[in-house]
């Protein structure tokens, strides 16, 4: 592959010949780094010449970051997704930068720099609306907090996220770290800080902060896939790869770093990750990478419903959804994620209710691939509609009028559903009216009737009504009639509405 072998680390001197100085002629002596206790093979280092990766591939953002941190005499690396896409032909979305910096001296060298994080702190470079996310590197891995920040935050979550237990149907995640450390810590309890002064505990044991920072040899074997674990050079526009990952992205392989049990095990999030690349890439996993996966797919139930939640977003609502959910069910990952809705159509996988799930994810994808916007409320009714469905006409049997037993069972099965995702509230209430909605497109008679096209929910509404019946859920004259009714004048509305009206019975008749 033309690569070479790196010799002890650090820049390019004037005569244009890469080196690596060794660990004790770098800035590791500083205070704020820990001792090496991670391995420290050396990477391949890929010239410029021998990749595809250019600075025109890059955002001006990225770069005036990378260049003011190697300015100032610190290393700075792209990393991560950013990497990946670029290599295999993507524009990212978003652009990761790593650095032996610590993040207040990054923050000392950009005015628009925020921190943020309690477990691990990292620095937020603001470019108008654009940020661009600044690591230290790490010397100890933390499950849970995967590095690859192009997909951790992309927009749709930062959209869709978190925003306090009182949002959600289940208890808020543990996992909620993303929080402004400019100023103290919250006071949650009174902190109190490990001997080695790196970490700060609440009174339950907590950790609120983790700054465990170490060298780049250090920081690539906490990253989760080999296509993840690369690293471009702004020094000299090289890519360093510690993990054989420029070969598994030319042969579109996914691999984990490390063993997978072990892997999976630390973070069974992984498992999702691994789905989602492949749905989303094109890639093929690796025999290793996919074995444990059925095994191993029970650890999820242990996940915090508001961490799948946002796994649930980056799987259905980026453009793949049809492609992630025939993966979930090949790998067994479905069953955890949706337990309902799983059982309803084990029997019957091609019935009424399986054509509706597929069709709301081809409609969903088509959505982002027109630019148009995707809610998760949508996703969840489609998800969702199998288990409502027979929990209502259970209720509509006893006698409940139709819209209440819907209601009343969309409730009962998302308080089960909020044991595995954990819906925001501001999702699942309008779900919830979209739903019970679902028998007013049978009221077509009368002036009254027309007031439903002013309904907020109505358009929610009667895009679900069409995905019912393409399924065969519904009877296709009501919703052609509901298609025409929106595009008539309003008299002419009027006219078709009153002649649905019966007429009224003549006396001896």
């Amino acid at each position: 592959m033309g690569a070479q072998a790196a010799s002890p680390a650090g820049r390019v001197p004037a005569g244009g010949v890469y080196y690596r100085r060794p660990f004790s002629d770098l800035k590791r002596a500083r205070p704020f780094l820990n001792e090496s206790t991670h391995r420290s093979e050396l990477p391949v280092i890929i010239p410029r010449a021998e990749h595809p990766i250019s600075r025109s591939h890059i955002a001006s953002s990225a770069l005036k970051v990378l260049y003011r941190l190697k300015e100032a005499g610190f290393q700075a690396f792209l990393v991560g997704g950013c990497v990946r896409d670029i290599a295999i032909g993507l524009q990212p979305k978003d652009f990761d930068v790593a650095t032996d910096a610590s993040p207040d001296e990054v923050r000392a060298l950009f005015r628009s720099c925020r921190l943020i994080g309690r477990r691990f702190r990292l620095a937020h470079v603001r470019f108008g609306s654009h940020i661009i996310e600044v690591a230290t590197f790490r010397a100890a891995h933390d499950p849970g907090d995967d590095e690859d920040a192009e997909e951790e935050r992309q927009g749709i979550v930062d959209d869709a996220g978190l925003e306090g237990e009182d949002d959600f149907d289940d208890e808020a995640s543990d996992d909620e770290d993303e929080e402004d450390d400019d100023g103290p810590l919250p006071v949650e309890a009174r902190p109190s800080r490990n001997p080695d002064g790196q970490r700060v505990l609440n009174e339950r044991g907590r950790v609120l902060r983790d700054n465990l920072y170490g060298t780049i040899d250090q920081d690539v074997w906490r990253r989760d896939f080999t296509c993840n674990g690369l690293y471009y050079n702004i020094a000299d526009f090289s890519i360093w790869d510690y993990v054989g990952g420029v070969a598994d992205v030319r042969s579109r392989t996914l691999r984990l770093i490390g063993d997978p049990d072990t892997r999976y095990r630390e973070d069974p999030v992984r498992m999702l990750r691994a789905v989602r690349f492949q749905a989303k890439l094109g890639f093929t996993m690796a025999p290793a990478t996919r074995e444990p996966i059925p095994r191993l797919a029970g650890l999820l139930d242990g996940i915090p419903p508001a961490r799948l939640f946002d796994e649930f977003q980056k799987l259905f609502l980026t453009g793949f959804a049809r492609r992630a959910y025939e993966l979930l069910v090949e790998h067994g990952l479905f069953e955890h994620l949706f337990p309902a809705t799983a059982a309803q159509l084990e029997p019957e996988a091609d019935g009424m209710f399986g054509r509706l799930l597929l069709a709301g994810l081809d409609a969903t994808d088509q959505r982002v691939a027109d630019g148009r916007a995707v809610t998760p409320m949508f996703l969840f009714a489609v998800l969702l509609f199998g288990p409502v469905s027979v929990g209502a006409q259970r209720r509509f049997e006893g006698g409940m009028k139709a819209s209440q037993a819907i209601a009343e069972a969309c409730d009962e099965v998302m308080r089960r559903q909020a044991q595995r995702i954990g819906l925001p509230k501001r999702f699942s209430i309008p779900m919830r009216e979209m739903l019970a909605l679902q028998p007013r497109f049978h009221q077509r008679a009368g002036r009254r009737a027309l007031g439903f096209l002013s309904h907020p929910r109505f358009r929610a509404a009667y895009d679900f009504l069409l995905l019912r019946v393409g399924a065969g859920g519904e009877d296709p004259a009501i919703g052609q009639w509901w298609t025409e009714i929106q595009g008539l004048p309003q008299d002419e509305r009027l006219a078709r509405a009153e002649a649905l009206r019966p007429e009224p019975q003549q006396d001896g008749a």
